[in-house]
C-alpha cells in the first residue's frame, strides 16, 4: 500500500502514527500512513527520541517524520535550561532532515508560553510545527488556538481537553469551526479504526493521530517478575508496538473522508 501524498491543506485527510520504535515506524509506512510522530518512551507519554532511531527511520523508511521535543516526563512548565535544551534539539533535528517538530510550553497560569514558543519556532528554521497535547491542559482552548495561529504553528494535536478524542468531540467540533481552515486540527487520544468515522462525522476533522498499539509478551524464557526497573505495576516483560493491520484499517477510513 502506497503512502498518502503529504499536503499542507489544513482540511485534507491525514493519518499520523505516534511511534517510539523502528518496528512501529515500519508498520506505519507499510500500512500507508502519511507520517509518524517519532518519540521515545510512549509508556510515559513520550519524550524526545534518540538521534540514532531518527537516523535509522530517515535512512530506511519512506515516511515523513515529525520529532517530539519533550525533555522530560511531567508538566509543560519549563525553566530556562530546559527551553535551551529544546531549542538545541529542534535545531539539531531540523538540520538533520526532520519534516517537522512537535512541541508545547505553558506558563504557570495555564496559558501558552508565547515567549518560549517563539524561541522554539525560530530554532525550527522553517520546518513544520505541531503544538502537542500541552494544548489539552491549557487554561483556555480558544485563546490557545488563536495564540498558536499567531505564532505560525501549522497543526494542533488535541483530544478536546479530555482523556480521549471521543470524550472531547464537542470541543473538537467547536475548535474546528473557530479555526476556519487557519490551522490544522488533528484529533488524538484513543483514536482507533472503531471510532474514526464517528469523530469525523461529529467534528468535521480529517486529520488523526494514533499509536494503534497492541501488547506483545516478551520472548524471554526466564523472567524475574518481582523486580521492577521502572514504574511499579508496569511489567518488564511486555512490549507495546503499532499494529499494522489496525493502522491499515485507519488509513482506509481516512482516505475515504472528504473535507
Amino acid at each position: 500500500m502506497k503512502n498518502m501524498k503529504p499536503t499542507n491543506d489544513t482540511n485534507s485527510p491525514l493519518l499520523e502514527v505516534c511511534a517510539d520504535s523502528f518496528f512501529s515506524c515500519l508498520a506505519a509506512s507499510r500500512a500507508g500512513a502519511d507520517r509518524v510522530e517519532l518519540c521515545g518512551q510512549l509508556v510515559i507519554g513520550g519524550v524526545t527520541p534518540s538521534f540514532s532511531l531518527f537516523q535509522m527511520v530517515k535512512e530506511r523508511i519512506p515516511i515523513a517524520v515529525r520529532v517530539l521535543i519533550r525533555p522530560r516526563f511531567g508538566d509543560f512548565l519549563y525553566d530556562g535550561e530546559e527551553i535551551e535544551e529544546m531549542c538545541r534539539e529542534i535545531d539539531f533535528f531540523a538540520r538533520a532532515g526532520a519534516d517537522g517538530v512537535v512541541v508545547g510550553t505553558l506558563q504557570r497560569d495555564g496559558a501558552l508560553d508565547i515567549t518560549a514558543m517563539k524561541e522554539l519556532f525560530r530554532s525550527a528554521k522553517g520546518v513544520g510545527m505541531t503544538l502537542h497535547r500541552a494544548f489539552d491542559v491549557s487554561k483556555d482552548p480558544f485563546e490557545t488556538l488563536e495564540a498558536a495561529i499567531s505564532l505560525g504553528v501549522d497543526t494542533i494535536l488535541t483530544s478536546g481537553q479530555r482523556n480521549s478524542a471521543v470524550e472531547g468531540a464537542e470541543l473538537l467540533k467547536a475548535l474546528q469551526t473557530v479555526a476556519g481552515g487557519r490551522i490544522r486540527l488533528m484529533a488524538g487520544g484513543g483514536v482507533r479504526s472503531s471510532n474514526l468515522a464517528f469523530l469525523h462525522e461529529r467534528t468535521g476533522i480529517t486529520a488523526f493521530h494514533t499509536s494503534a498499539r497492541k501488547k506483545t509478551e516478551s520472548e524471554m524464557t526466564f523472567k524475574r517478575a518481582e523486580v521492577s526497573m521502572g514504574f511499579a505495576g508496569v511489567s518488564e516483560y511486555e512490549k507495546y508496538q503499532a499494529d499494522e493491520a489496525e493502522l491499515a484499517k485507519c488509513v482506509s477510513l481516512v482516505r475515504e473522508m472528504k473535507a
